[in-house]
């Protein structure tokens, strides 16, 4: 006979990873500090348990709002971890999301079981609570992936903004140089850029011309499918 099943006793969780950009700044992601324990005053992505009549896309948009007060632009699911013991309370499954905010219009706001919310570069990151770690290496994989086939980056940028803007934000995503004017040619050979009348200073180049980004264009792309190579 088979011996009898134990009943389950796992909890389910939500985390994000939420990317933001600065002007020329690095890739950052928005971190959390812990007020309660296990790894109490320790940095940790923002997340918790779901409730029981929530569903996890209401759960992931309650937990960033509580523990620092965003609603990102992008969000979608990335992965679920469930290895045993990565919670030293009890075994949790957490479902983990990938998700997009431009700093600029949104300001971080702690409160929940949150001390502190802030944004650190993706090159400068504390040590981390749980396997956030390994969350946040495999949203950056997946982060680099997609935008060569979906260009989310402009979910990062101003509403308007110079094409230096654009061109930095896809080096700091990918991690090393790339052709400028290769990149300036096969984004614009795309449609997805519309040049505003606007112009603005960057550095000490000349004044450029401004651009927004064009959505109906984007969502054609996006049903069609395309593969834009970065390099």
């Amino acid at each position: 006979m088979d011996s009898p099943k134990k009943p389950q006793d796992i909890k389910v969780a939500v985390d994000a990873v939420i990317f933001g950009y600065f002007d020329k700044k690095d890739l950052q992601i928005l971190l959390i500090k812990r007020n309660i324990e296990p790894f109490k005053g320790v940095w940790a992505l923002p997340g918790g348990l779901v409730l029981d009549d929530e569903n996890l896309d209401d759960a992931v948009k309650r937990e960033l709002q509580e523990e620092a007060g965003i609603k990102p632009d992008f969000l979608e699911q990335l992965y679920t971890f469930g290895n045993i013991g990565r919670d030293p309370r009890n075994r949790v499954v957490t479902v983990a999301y990938l998700g997009l905010v431009n700093p600029s219009y949104h300001e971080l706001l702690a409160y929940s079981d949150a001390d502190e919310a802030q944004w650190f570069g993706i090159n400068n990151l504390p040590n981390l609570a749980f396997d956030h770690q390994s969350i946040i290496d495999i949203a950056l994989k997946r982060l680099r992936s997609k935008i060569c086939y979906q260009p989310i980056g402009f979910n990062l940028l101003n509403e308007e903004f110079p094409f230096s803007d654009l061109e930095n934000l896809y080096k700091t995503i990918i991690g090393k140089e790339i052709d400028r004017r290769n990149f300036r040619k096969k984004i614009m050979s795309y449609g997805l850029l519309n040049e505003t009348d606007n112009i603005k200073k960057v550095g000490s180049g000349r004044p450029g011309r401004l651009f927004t980004f064009n959505q109906k264009k984007y969502r054609e792309l996006e049903e069609k499918g395309f593969y834009f190579e970065i390099n």
